[in-house]
């Protein structure tokens, strides 16, 4: 008998905490696309926002001549050393008009994505009710679920420009509502905060006593100019921002991140992550340091590369007979599917008779179901192989 005819029983069950919480969506699907690779099907992966092109030289030159010291590969501290938060608060100060005490007000993170986790394990009891965007990052509702609170989800839809009804919410909201995610520049739909939005969301966080968490990792790509919660007044008394260096800086795998808010609201956070990690690579903080120091410049140019691939991701669109809106930002071309179908019929067709991936708009909500999303992290010749090997399905 071999290991295939048997299926092996653990000797403990799986904790209650995972629930009904599955793995998340790209890592069952990139298994898959390496599976198809591995049969020879030459897929090429429009899906995840991951960027393709390296971070600017002095950032890589400052990680490997760190990494040559012999005394920087010790443990580091558990708030991040005092130039990396230095760093992140003149880049809120520079970009985006926020004053933040660096040595209380900035708390680096192993990527923001763990900030979610931390926050939603720092704030919440069993039980409590969390407002989670549909469509939004599907790790607000996994982070919630693995806290022990409760998701209450908000529809976003395209007749309110994707913007959360707050007076809708207003009905809904409970003594045990305790944080409300928001993430603009949203993902994925590309909408950015119209002015006065944000003034808005930090009332509505005040009436109601809920925690505003903002996610805004999308800042810089393809936007005119930057936007933070935090540069309302009186927003810290309510929000946190969580912001990554993974899109803008092409950071990605280096994980490097940080939330931003309250010493009082930190504090908290601190005492979860304190017991999680042991802090960030010296080598890591330092090279982050330089991608703070980055000049506009830098942003114009990646941007310059971006506005190219969105031309591409959009004739693909056309191809398929999606319809998009012309004003979206951030990483990704977001689109309506023809016909009413959904997107899971759209991207199953162009992966499994067209070998190429882009991702249905249902794994991010309800609201997604009838959406695509492309993906700007491939370059124009890919784009355009994509966009050849698409086109017969106009």
């Amino acid at each position: 008998m071999t290991n295939t005819d048997t299926v092996m029983k653990t000797i403990i069950p799986t904790s209650d905490r995972l629930g009904e919480t599955k793995e998340y969506y790209f890592s069952t699907k990139l298994k898959e696309l390496a599976r198809l690779r591995e049969a020879g099907k030459p897929i090429i992966n429009l899906g995840i926002g991951s960027p393709d092109m390296p971070p600017p030289p002095e950032v890589i030159s400052a990680l490997t001549s760190t990494a040559q010291r012999p005394d920087v590969h010790g443990y580091q501290p558990y708030v991040g050393r005092p130039e990396l938060r230095a760093a992140f608060a003149g880049w809120y100060d520079r970009y985006f008009g926020v004053s933040l005490d660096p040595a209380s007000e900035i708390l680096p993170l192993i990527g923001s994505k763990e900030g979610i986790m931390h926050i939603s394990m720092a704030f919440l009891n069993e039980g409590d009710e969390v407002l989670v965007p549909n469509p939004g990052y599907p790790t607000y509702r996994s982070a919630t679920e693995l806290a022990g609170g409760v998701v209450q989800s908000y529809d976003l839809s395209p007749e309110n420009g994707w913007l959360p009804d707050l007076s809708l919410l207003s009905t809904r909201v409970s003594a045990k509502t305790k944080i409300m995610w928001v993430n603009y520049p949203h993902m994925p739909t590309g909408t950015q905060a119209p002015e006065g939005f944000f003034n808005e969301l930090i009332a509505f966080a005040r009436e109601h006593r809920i925690l505003l968490v903002n996610d805004n990792p999308y800042a810089f790509i393809l936007t005119d100019n930057q936007k933070s919660i935090l540069s309302i007044p009186g927003a810290k008394e309510v929000a946190l921002e969580l912001n990554s260096l993974s899109k803008a800086q092409n950071m990605a795998g280096w994980r490097v991140g940080a939330v931003a808010g309250a010493q009082q609201y930190l504090a908290s956070i601190l005492r979860f992550k304190s017991n999680m990690d042991s802090g960030m690579f010296r080598p890591l903080q330092e090279a982050a340091v330089a991608a703070l120091q980055l000049g506009p410049e830098w942003y114009a140019a990646l941007n310059g590369h971006y506005r190219k691939r969105r031309k591409i991701a959009r004739q693909i669109m056309d191809v398929l007979g999606c319809t998009y809106a012309d004003d979206q930002v951030g990483l990704f071309v977001w689109a309506r599917c023809p016909n009413g179908k959904t997107g899971y019929e759209i991207s199953d067709v162009a992966l499994y008779d067209r070998d190429v991936f882009i991702t249905p708009g249902g794994i991010f909500g309800s609201q997604g179901e009838h959406y695509v999303r492309i993906s700007l992290c491939s370059d124009e010749a890919t784009l355009t192989e994509a966009l050849h090997r698409l086109s017969p399905l106009q």
